[in-house]
């Protein structure tokens, strides 16, 4: 097992972790990312500045920049690539002699904009049948690479697959629960980010713990409509891939997503926001280093309110979130539509 030749696609705090928990478990390792520069300079200063500061990456992972090379006799090849540039890169592997009988992970969340696919839909739609997984749950990056407790589901419609995965993945720090639910395991490492958008604006608007609480339980019941609407199992909504990676979005100081919100919040425009992400550890908003980049909430949101228009599922926090964000609409008046809801039974 310890053998495993292993290829992590994606250079972001995501990614990283993940080859540095594998290479740590004694397989071969290696990574790589989209800029041949900034791969240059993680191969010199071991360190991930820009998503993973302060957190060494480990000689023996090869930094390889081609990514034929990269992909070229692996066993496990593992896709940490932002939603909106899987396909690109997919075209790009389908050119590629890759390997066919390999096992392939996605770790992404998010719903692609226009086709309004998940990952493995796409992955499958690029390169056939092969042998896929997914992994999600509440993992901060920056806590699973310092090895603070974590857990997370893998997700596949083949047991021998997903349990492969577990053991491949799992260690001391690391606990990984299996399930056949591929779709609702997607779907809520999705739609959580939404909700965090909601929840900072919340705290940007300086409200409260009850607010927080009520954001919380309404778009877990907004996120199993549209689950259950689309073929997931409901039940996987109230686990990890669900309610925990609900609960550590919407309230970390880490969460990328839950920051966009709280700027926005405190009068802040999406254009404004999204620029200041993608400076050097985003020193001039005061989001913890490593937060670069774009929040996937930000195109989830917009595919998310298409689907619940497409299913006729109820999804009120969702609908506001898309109309802060894409129709000018303020935060306040937001809120107080929301709270003018026609009266119901919860």
């Amino acid at each position: 097992m310890n053998k495993l030749n292993i290829c992590v696609l994606g250079d972001g705090g995501w990614g990283t972790t993940l080859a540095i928990l594998l290479f740590q478990k004694g397989f071969k390792v290696s990574l790589w990312g989209a800029f041949p520069d900034y791969l240059s300079y993680l191969d010199k200063k071991r360190t991930n500045t820009k998503f993973l500061p302060g957190i060494n990456i480990p000689k023996g992972i090869k930094i390889i920049p081609s990514l034929n090379q990269a992909i070229f006799d692996k066993q496990l090849i593992i896709l940490a690539i932002p939603s909106q540039h899987l396909r690109k890169i997919l075209k790009k592997i389908k050119q590629l002699d890759y390997p066919k009988e390999a096992i392939y992970l996605s770790v992404i969340k998010g719903i692609e904009i226009g086709s309004l696919k998940r990952m493995s839909e796409i992955i499958h739609e690029e390169l056939g049948n092969i042998r896929l997984g997914v992994l999600s749950g509440p993992t901060i990056a920056h806590e699973v690479a310092r090895g603070i407790p974590t857990t997370v589901v893998i997700a596949s419609y083949r047991e021998n697959i997903r349990e492969n995965l577990q053991e491949i993945f799992m260690t001391g720090r690391f606990r990984v629960y299996t399930s056949n639910d591929v779709v609702g395991v997607e779907l809520g490492g999705s739609l959580k980010n939404i909700i965090a958008i909601a929840c900072g604006i919340s705290d940007g608007l300086g409200f409260g713990a009850n607010t927080k609480a009520a954001l919380l339980s309404r778009g877990l019941v907004e996120i199993s409509r549209l689950g259950y609407a689309m073929g997931a199992n409901i039940r996987t909504f109230s686990g990890l891939s669900g309610l925990g990676d609900l609960v550590t979005t919407c309230i970390s100081p880490y969460s990328r997503n839950r920051f966009v919100g709280e700027q926005i919040g405190k009068g802040k425009s999406l254009k404004q926001i999204i620029n200041s992400m993608q400076t050097p550890a985003c020193r001039q908003t005061g989001l913890p280093a490593g937060q670069a980049g774009i929040a996937e909430g930000i195109p989830t949101a917009k595919s998310a309110y298409t689907l619940s228009l497409r299913y006729k599922v109820d999804m009120p926090i969702t609908k506001e979130v898309f109309f802060v964000l894409y129709r000018n609409k303020s935060p306040e008046k937001a809120v107080k539509d929301l709270m003018a809801r026609k009266k119901k039974e919860e």
